[in-house]
């Protein structure tokens, strides 16, 4: 087999390959923060006494998640459609990945609000909080930094399943990528520098979440700084008896041997000695 990789003839196309992936990074930001903040409502609604609302977002988060997401697209784009509603692909793109991940989303932030401590909740009702001070302050924000990470990977997953969209024809990086390689019949090296791209979105994505979770997240940035002042203390290098003493308040003990000295003859007192 004689082939070598040939990027030359990609070099006229890279606005291209930049605007489809501005495209994408648009249509993931924009699905990620409407997404969420529907996920935060179908989160509060599938737990609320009303079981018709109840039962209504779980056939939704049940139905999402377990339907393709290609198929979604396509009920949007073709269905609608059939039905004498049009919309152009970039809409139809994003609003199937909002409906996505507001599903995703609603079960992530769910398993937080449960994993809150049923004490507190009481303890802030009986401070005389109001219903939406307890939801936000004391349910929402615990929640989230909790799930935190698992939200994190969600909006990555995300981000490359918009991939799907070049389906209905929008204009993302894939839908480039297609357009490219048929252009100039450079399939390997054209994927390539689309999956290079997809890349750095990856790490973009992440490091802006990793950004936003500093921000927000206040008590995380107390406790790293917490436990690197007590790393530093002098107690933390003590040996482990000792530091366990100490944080006791007892002095550590320090082991002193008794080594026998030389005994000195003593003089003996004598009726004489005693009589001078």
């Amino acid at each position: 087999m004689n082939f070598t990789l040939d990027f030359s003839s990609l070099a006229p196309y890279w606005p291209v390959f930049l605007r489809g992936a501005w495209l994408t990074l648009k249509m993931t930001t924009v699905a990620i923060i409407v997404g969420v903040a529907i996920g935060v409502i179908v989160a509060f609604a599938k737990s609320s006494k009303n079981l018709l609302v109840a039962r209504a977002c779980g056939i939704y988060i049940e139905a999402v998640r377990n339907t393709p997401f290609l198929v979604q697209i396509f009920l949007l784009y073709f269905g609608l459609a059939s039905l004498g509603v049009h919309m152009p692909t970039f809409a139809a793109a994003v609003l199937a990945m909002i409906i996505n991940i507001a599903a995703y989303a609603a079960e992530i932030i769910r398993a937080g609000i449960d994993s809150v401590p049923r004490g507190q909740i009481e303890a802030a009702e009986c401070l005389g909080l109001s219903v939406w001070r307890i939801r936000w302050h004391v349910m929402l924000q615990p929640a989230i930094e909790r799930v935190y990470p698992a939200l994190t990977s969600q909006f990555l997953l995300m981000m490359q399943a918009s991939a799907m969209a070049s389906q209905i024809s929008a204009e993302e990086l894939t839908a480039i990528a297609n357009t490219v390689q048929s252009d100039t019949f450079r399939s390997l090296e054209t994927y390539i520098v689309v999956a290079g791209l997809y890349l750095a979105l990856s790490v973009l994505v992440k490091l802006l979440s990793y950004a936003f979770g500093e921000y927000v997240f206040k008590r995380r940035r107390t406790i790293r700084r917490a436990a690197a002042q007590a790393r530093r203390s002098p107690v933390s290098r003590m040996p482990a008896a000792n530091a366990a003493a100490a944080a006791a308040g007892m002095a550590p003990v320090a082991h002193v041997p008794f080594i026998h000295g030389i005994s000195q003859p003593q003089p003996r007192e004598t009726a004489e000695g005693s009589a001078s």
